[in-house]
């Protein structure tokens, strides 16, 4: 059984604006921003902008407008990077993989033959802006 959503978790913050973040799209129900720590150039993450611990417990119409962003951001990554396709990641409580209890999807830009890095790396802020501003550049086109 999930526990309960945590008002304090880092992205119910950035959604607070209490923590800083890189947008890069922003809806009535969806952000998404720059992973932090990108385990691909152009790694984003997708949230919605209300409560939900994970998909266990997210209401059908959360899951239907982060997956509608997620394509949106998908196809502007591919165009942004040259991407060749896309990795979509979603984990679900402690067991599943999750690190931060508020529903979220990465995105990540993918290259034929490229690995993902290593999980646990801060990218710096300029590199973050400037793959923000790629990806805002192919969805305003």
């Amino acid at each position: 059984m999930p526990m309960s959503y945590d008002n304090d978790n880092i992205f119910a913050k950035i959604l607070r604006g209490e923590v800083p973040c890189e947008k890069v799209y922003e809806d009535a129900d969806t952000l998404a921003f720059m992973d932090i720590m990108p385990r691909a150039d152009g790694h984003v993450l997708v949230i919605p902008t209300t409560p939900a611990r994970n998909m266990l417990d997210a209401t059908p119409e959360q899951l239907a407008a982060c997956l509608a962003t997620v394509q949106k951001i998908a196809m502007a990554m591919m165009k942004a990077f040259g991407a060749e396709g896309i990795t979509l990641q979603q984990f679900n409580e402690a067991a599943g993989g999750q690190e931060v209890y508020h529903l979220h999807y990465h995105v990540l830009p993918r290259h034929a033959g490229e690995r993902l890095r290593p999980p646990g790396t801060m990218a710096d802020p300029g590199v973050l802006k400037d793959h923000a501003e790629k990806i805002r550049a192919a969805l305003a086109s």
